[in-house]
This record gives structure tokens, sequence and C-alpha cells, in this order.
């Protein structure tokens, strides 16, 4: 209800638009009723209201009613975690929404349509199921209920069951004595409710094409005192020159009898006099209804740990099966062909079991970017700008763990744009922008990681700015800095651009801490801008934490592992070409680049017992935007390595990332490539 509430044109609304938000509210409201959660039955009902004048044309849609109907919804949310907890803490009090509801309801609406028999208290009223309590107008009906064929009967009590659960509803009583005949019931239902209402009800229990509702003729009432049953039952409201004909069930008044019209009940729109009208807002709900039968049918709900704990046996596996490779490599004459042919096997077994066990924690990226409309909605019109969201990529998937983690950096960056990027309209206006500003979100797999931008087309960052509040705050900032440089300034801690601390930004919290949050998952960000016309801000992460394809390298007696997204290329080098600078400083030149090199056998102080053996192959890795050439002994293959916790488990290491078991048992440490290109720099 509320993504679609967002995409609402007040100024064109469109029928069908109306219409699904409208059936939102009835489902909420039905749904609510059926379990007795009156105080959101009651809010429901108020919204009804409002969205059925605004479907008949009867009021205009205005940007004050979708605000309140999202605050409406709000408040939903709020209720129902009430009654999830089992009714612990306090309840939210409504009255006030639901009276701003009610006057926006009763703007353009003849006098007489005025709801004004619903509770004033919510939590209170007495609210009846999918339909609200009867208003003093309401008229009591006798119906009869034909229930089937039904392949278990049984299924017919369970509506008897709701009449004793929703006293509000009226009476129910077999008229066959609770015996079926051919899967059939039949039942004498006393109600103030609308055909429409019951049925919708029903329909939690038994198909809606399986029921059929028509008016109970004076032929039956064997039992007119009836227990349960309203006062007002004894004299029913329906034309006694309906009912007569028990075979005729197609009776286009029979469901939508003319006292019904004078109900103020926005749940029944189809109980009008109209019989035609009935059935168009009830094929929706059938279609919806059946995609969430197949939805529920198709998808399992599993706790994360036991998803986790799967996770970690394929990780097991992956280490046993790796160690097989390498006993059947070191003794390759002795083994026979056919357990060769099994051990190939085991090994694309093994990755295929292993990609299908990682894709179950993959979720799409929709689920992060869904909040923001909302948020970024509210920010803007508290800012007095006007800002459109537009997403892409919403279907890339990402590891659940580390969406948990990027939402709230993702949240601080689109609340950056939305207040430091984008102008106010005449601003924007007088610079010959369009009055509306953007902000994109982007998702996509690029290697072996998703990346992830967030861009506007607001006034972007200003070099000369950045470099003098850099200055103000004593950090060296020469002009000789390049653009990249002047950027990464935003991410010094308490560093801000703003003007005025407000309550949405200024304080010189949250850049910082944002780079640090990505930078523990593995991650980078880049920042690129040109001053007036926007900025992005990229943030590339892992695909997944768990398992990952590496490439295993040696150095001395140690083995490194380093992760193959970050690998660019390797080959072999002679002393002439590394060039000393400074003294201290190493550089090699690959492909008219000079790169700096990081010798790791003195980084790790590896201890070397071969003199002769001498470093002598490069490998190229990037990381943050840098590149650096590392000098290792020999490149001992590619392979899939699972990634312990190093600091979990032991402590925290420098340019070290995490631990991995090797095929041998041994333990290998698998390198930061974005610590080493860091090292680099200073």
């Amino acid at each position: 209800m509320e993504q679609k509430l967002l995409e609402l044109d007040v100024t064109a609304a469109d029928d069908e638009e109306l219409n699904a938000i409208f059936r939102c509210a009835h489902s909420v409201k039905g749904g609510a009723a059926t379990f007795g959660f009156n105080d959101v039955a009651e809010l429901t009902h108020q919204m009804e209201t409002l969205l059925d004048k605004l479907r008949r044309h009867e009021l205009t849609p205005t940007t004050a009613m979708v605000d309140v109907l999202l605050q409406a919804g709000d408040a939903l949310k709020s209720l129902l975690a009430r009654h999830q907890a089992g009714g612990a803490g306090e309840a939210l009090d409504t009255r006030d929404l639901v009276a701003h509801i009610r006057a926006l309801a009763d703007g353009g609406a003849p006098a007489a349509a005025a709801p004004a028999p619903v509770a004033v208290v919510p939590v209170a009223a007495p609210a009846a199921p999918v339909a609200p309590p009867a208003a003093s107008g309401s008229t009591v009906r006798t119906l009869e209920l034909t229930v089937g064929p039904l392949d278990d009967p049984a299924q017919a009590d369970n509506l008897a069951e709701l009449f004793k659960e929703i006293t509000d509803l009226g009476s129910i009583e077999p008229l066959d004595a609770g015996r079926d005949a051919d899967g059939m019931r039949r039942f004498k239902i006393t109600t103030a409710s609308s055909d429409d209402d019951l049925l919708d009800l029903f329909t939690f229990h038994v198909a809606r094409e399986r029921m059929q509702l028509q008016p109970l003729g004076p032929g039956y009432g064997f039992h007119d005192g009836n227990p349960g049953a309203p006062v007002e039952a004894a004299a029913p409201a329906v034309d006694p020159g309906y009912g007569f004909f028990d075979d005729a069930p197609g009776s286009p008044g029979a469901s939508a009898p003319a006292p019904a019209a004078a109900t103020p009940s926005p749940a029944a729109p189809a109980a009008a006099v109209a019989a035609p009208v009935a059935p168009k807002p009830a094929a929706p709900k059938a279609e919806a209804k059946n995609a969430g039968q197949g939805l529920d049918s198709s998808t399992l709900r599993v706790s994360v740990e036991k998803v986790d704990q799967l996770i970690n046996l394929v990780g097991e596996l992956v280490i046993t099966q790796a160690m097989l490779a390498q006993n059947s490599r070191d003794s390759d004459q002795q083994l026979s062909q056919q357990l060769l042919s099994g051990l190939t096997d085991l090994e694309r077994n093994t990755r295929d079991l292993q990609e299908a066990v990682m894709s179950i924690r993959m979720i799409p990226m929709s689920m992060v970017f869904n909040r923001f409309p909302r948020m970024l909605r509210d920010l803007a019109s508290k800012l007095g700008k006007k800002v459109e969201l537009v997403t892409q990529g919403e279907a890339t998937e990402l590891d659940k763990g580390l969406v948990e983690k990027i939402t709230d950096p993702l949240t601080h960056l689109v609340r950056n744009s939305c207040d430091h990027g984008i102008e106010l309209p005449a601003e924007r206006l007088a610079k010959g922008k369009p009055e509306h500003g953007t902000v994109t979100l982007v998702a996509s797999h690029q290697g072996g990681s998703i990346v992830i931008e967030v861009r506007d087309d607001g006034k972007g960052l200003s070099r000369a700015k950045l470099l003098a509040k850099a200055r103000e705050r004593g950090i060296d900032a020469p002009d000789s800095l390049s653009d990249q440089e002047v950027y990464g300034l935003i991410f010094a801690p308490g560093f801000s651009t703003a003007e005025v601390v407000t309550d949405v930004s200024g304080r010189g919290v949250g850049m910082d801490v944002v780079k640090k949050n990505i930078t523990a998952l593995g991650g980078s960000v880049e920042i690129d801008s040109a001053e007036g016309y926007g900025m992005s801000v990229r943030v590339r992460l892992p695909l997944t934490l768990a398992i990952m394809d590496g490439m295993s390298i040696g150095v001395g007696e140690e083995v490194y592992i380093l992760p193959l997204s970050s690998v660019v290329e390797s080959f072999q080098v002679d002393k002439s070409m590394i060039k000393t600078i400074g003294g201290t400083g190493r550089v090699v030149e690959v492909r008219d680049e000079f790169m700096p090199v990081i010798d790791l056998e003195r980084v790790f102080d590896v201890p070397r017992f071969e003199f002769d053996n001498v470093s002598n192959i490069m490998v190229v890795v990037e990381a943050e935007g840098g590149r650096v050439a590392l000098l290792v002994d020999e490149l001992l293959g590619q392979q899939q390595v699972v990634v312990k916790n190093l600091e979990a488990n032991y402590r925290k290491v420098n340019d070290v990332s995490g631990a991995t078991i090797m095929g041998d048992g041994r333990v290998a440490l698998i390198l930061d490539v974005g610590a080493l290109v860091r090292r680099s720099r200073h």
C-alpha cells in the first residue's frame, strides 16, 4: 500500500491505482477483524472511507491525503507489531489520526454521506470483521449460505466458529442439522453485514467460488427465537418478493437488496443497486489471493541459523575436497583412473553445491532500495525540495549479512544527496535545471563484486571549498592534490561542508563512519563529482563473506591467499626493472605506468632458508582506486577458499583480512589488498 501511495500521481490519479490501494486497505481490515484486532480494523475502516470516495471521484486526491494515508500505514505497522508481541507495550493512540482522515473524507462529500456512527476511541470500538459495526440505519437480514461441494465438509464448521469469535457479526445455524449431502452444507445467517463483506471474510476458510449467499424467504424461519440473533431479526428487511424460489440463486438482486445502499460502510461498494458493478473489485482480489497461495506453496521459511550452519558444513566439505585433490596430485601413479574420475566429479559437485547453498543467503537489492522512496519523500518535504528517486538493478543479489550492514551507510549517502546535493527548486530553475532533482540508486555485478552507486544531479563537490575547510581544520591539503584525493577529504572524521548544523546533517559525523563500515566488510568507496552538475558515490563490496575464489602464492615456506577479484595480472621480473626512489621506496614500470612495489617477504618477516631462491614474480593487485605490485616467490594456483574470521579466533593482524585451511591442512592467511595499497601510499 505504501509503495502504491508513493507512486500515485495526485494530479492525474489512475482509477486502477486507487482501486489497488483501496483493496490493500480492505484486505488489511478483513484480516485484522478476523483476528479481533479492533484498533487496526477501525483505522483501516476510516482509510477505506477516504479511499472509496477517491475511487468514486467524489473527492480529488491531494498531497495532504497521501501524507495522512502514509501516516496511517505507519500507525498500522506499529499496532500490528504490538499485537505480534502479544499486546505488550502501550497502545498507540490513533484518535487524532482517525479524526484527520475523517475530516479529509468529509471535505468533498455530501453531508448525508458523513460516516457519523464510527466509534471515537479506536481501541474500544467494537469493529466487525470485514464490515464495521452496523450504523443506526443498517438493516439486519436473514440469509441462506450454501457451501460446497467440499472434499472435507468439516471446513464449513470453521465458518460457524467465526461467528462465535466475532460477536458483532451476528448469528449462524445449520439448516441441514450439521449433516452434509454430497459435500454440500447449508446455513441460516442473521447479520447486518453486506454479502461482499461476509464472503471476503469466509474466504479465509473456503474458496469464494464454493460459496453462495441468497436471501432466506419466509418459508424458512423455523426458529424465530434463534439464540444470539439481534432483536430486529424477527422482522426481516428483505423484500418478501425475493427468496420464494430456492432454485434461483443467480437472481441479480439477491446479493444487492435495496436497503444495503443506505449503509455508509465503504467496505461494501459492491452492494449498490446496480448489480453489474459487483464483480469488478472481486476479480483482482481473487487473482491476488491465488497469487498469494502460489507464493506460500513455493516458498519455505527457514531460520538464518540453519542456513549459516549449512554454509559452514559446505565450507568444511570444500576443505575436505581440497585435501583429497592435494593427496591425489601427490600420488598420481598409485591411483586408479576410476578414483581420479570420482575426485573430479566430487570437485564439480562440491562447487555446484556451494553455489546453490550460497544462493540461499542471497537476497535482491530491492529489499534495501524499497525503504528509500518513503524516506526521501519525507526528507524532501521537510527541506522544501522536490526530489525524484530512480532505482536500477533492484534484482541484483547480495549476501543477506552484507545487506543488513550496508543499509545504514546507504541511508546516510541518500540523505546527504538530498540535503547537501540537490538544490532548492528556485535555485535549480535559476541554473537552468529542472525543478525536480533526481537521486539515482544503481546496483550491478562487476567481476566478483557488487557495485552500488548513489548519484544525484545537484551542485556537486567544490574543490576550493573542500581544500579551504581542510586547511581550516589543520589538515595538510596542498593544491597539488588530485581531484580524487580532494574528494576523499570528506571521509576525515568531523569533516563537514555544511554552513548550518541541522537535525538532518552538518555535524561531520557520518561519512567517516560510512567508509569505516564499508571497509570492515571488505569493500571500498569511490567518489566522483562535477561541480554544478552532481556527484556519485560508488560502493564496491564482495558478493559474499563466506567462500571466495583465491590465488595462492608462495613466499619462502609460507603460503598466502590473494582474493582473485583483486588480481589484475602477474609477470616475471628482473632486478633492472625495479627503480628506487628516495632511498627507500621502490617502483616498477608496467605498460608506461609506475606502480609501488611491496616485498611480502619484508612485510611479514618471512624467514628465508634457501637463499638461492629470490623473489622474481610480481602480482599486480588493485583496491580502493590504486594498484601495487607484490613481489612473491611462486604462484601455486587458483582455488576456492573458505574465509575464517581471524580476529574472532585469534586477534587483529595488520594487512591480513582472514585465514583459510589449505588442502594439506595448513592455515594460510588471506591478504587485505586494500591495506597493502594504503601502506604503499604512506
